[in-house]
């Protein structure tokens, strides 16, 4: 009969599936509610949110958490979303090192691990992979057995057709053509790999600087420089994976480079990467050592935002590596017109205040249309927090489905 068939739209089980996962997003999003509280932000009856709230408790998905207090009448009880009901797990994967986190259901993070990998042979990724994901697992308390999906982000991308990872040549053991089957076979759950800019840009849309923009791109400086790029909501990953790699990109300035897939570099690598900055300062007079390149440029670009505003020097390194991140950047606004640019990664931000407005101003002058740049706001392990986001996203949608 029609209307009758499981899961059709309008049934009694898809609404009651609706509105349960409503209410799952207002505990996720407000911490503990009553359940007069759960009524007036669904717009639900006080019998249908009692109803809902004991269906949720019965299925183990919300508990009992205490009761309100300080308020005229009797104290209700609060509900909140049962962090123990599932788990998830992320991988922020680097040449030198793994590092691992489990989160519960809520977001909050139980358990992480860390495995060095320098002078790591090629053999062995899988057994990398499981060792560092074992860390978090016995840190958080659970078994592996217990999470339900695993969001590894590497450097470069996987090639949707080959399923071998591209732009990242100095990953060594990840270029295997089997490494995905292999993974598929020593992990319990489902797993996922993304690029780890992508994931950096998916912490700053849920957590940071690009809440409630479905347009963005972020620009990402560390080892190495590029982008992510969110339109209409979604990531764009491109044909093969490599939609961001502006490492790669030819600017004006720097020599052209050819064969960057087998240099691992490129125009805008070379021209703002975070190996110029200790050039730069060296031009400028300041005695200062090349590497290690991340921190060295991350402590030469945090000075100088201190000292700017009495020492021309430092104010002229800001000048000119400005101009430099700006360069690549009107490429990148002549082509997508974003509204807004997230700065990101430890180079970009160690500049703090005084960088970016130099970078916007740069870029007012270089750029047919001005977005406005802001500064990153997930500090902590962005390309991890993403990787946890990613993978909690896939695991809420599968748990909080109530239709089934």
């Amino acid at each position: 009969m029609a209307g009758t068939t499981p899961g059709t739209p309008g049934t009694p089980r898809v609404l009651r599936a609706m509105n349960d996962r409503a209410a799952l997003d207002l505990l996720l999003e407000h911490g503990p509610l009553s359940r007069t509280r759960i009524g007036k932000l669904t717009g639900l009856s006080k019998p249908t949110a009692s109803q809902l709230l004991a269906r949720l408790e019965a299925a183990g998905l919300v508990v009992a958490t205490g009761t309100t207090e300080g308020r005229p009448g009797p104290n209700a009880q609060l509900y909140s979303v049962n962090a123990r009901a599932a788990y998830a797990a992320g991988l922020d994967v680097t040449a030198r090192r793994i590092r691992a986190a489990v989160a519960d259901v809520t977001g909050e993070i139980v358990g992480e691990s860390e495995l060095p990998t320098p002078g790591r042979s090629a053999a062995g990724v899988v057994g990398q992979v499981t060792e560092v994901l074992d860390g978090a697992v016995k840190a958080a308390g659970i078994a592996r057995a217990d999470v339900r999906r695993l969001v590894i982000g590497t450097p470069g991308a996987f090639d949707p057709a080959t399923g071998r990872l591209r732009y990242a040549s100095h990953l060594p053991g990840w270029h295997s053509p089997t490494l995905l089957e292999e993974l598929a076979a020593a992990l319990p759950m489902p797993f996922e790999y993304e690029n780890d800019v992508n994931l950096v840009a998916l912490a700053e849309q849920r957590l940071g600087a690009a809440r409630g923009h479905s347009d963005f791109a972020l620009l990402w400086n560390e080892e190495g420089i590029g982008a992510a790029l969110v339109l209409g909501g979604r990531l764009h990953r491109g044909f093969t994976g490599g939609a961001g790699e502006v490492g790669f990109m030819p600017v004006p300035g720097t020599p052209l480079v050819r064969r960057v897939a087998q240099a691992n570099s490129g125009g805008y690598q070379e021209l703002a990467g975070v190996q110029s900055v200790p050039r730069i300062a060296r031009a400028l007079g300041i005695d200062t050592p090349e590497q290690p390149y991340v921190p060295v440029a991350s402590g030469l670009l945090a000075r100088a935002a201190e000292e700017e505003a009495g020492d021309p020097v430092h104010a002229a390194l800001l000048d000119r590596y400005a101009e430099r991140v700006a360069v690549g950047l009107s490429s990148l606004v002549a082509v997508l017109d974003p509204e807004l640019i997230v700065l990101s990664g430890e180079v970009l931000v160690a500049g703090g205040e005084p960088l970016r407005a130099r970078v916007q101003s740069a870029l007012a002058e270089l750029a047919a249309s001005r977005p406005r740049l802001v500064l990153a706001a997930v500090h902590r392990r962005p390309v991890l927090r993403g990787a946890l986001e990613s993978a909690l996203a896939a695991t809420r949608d599968e748990l909080f489905d109530t239709s089934r």
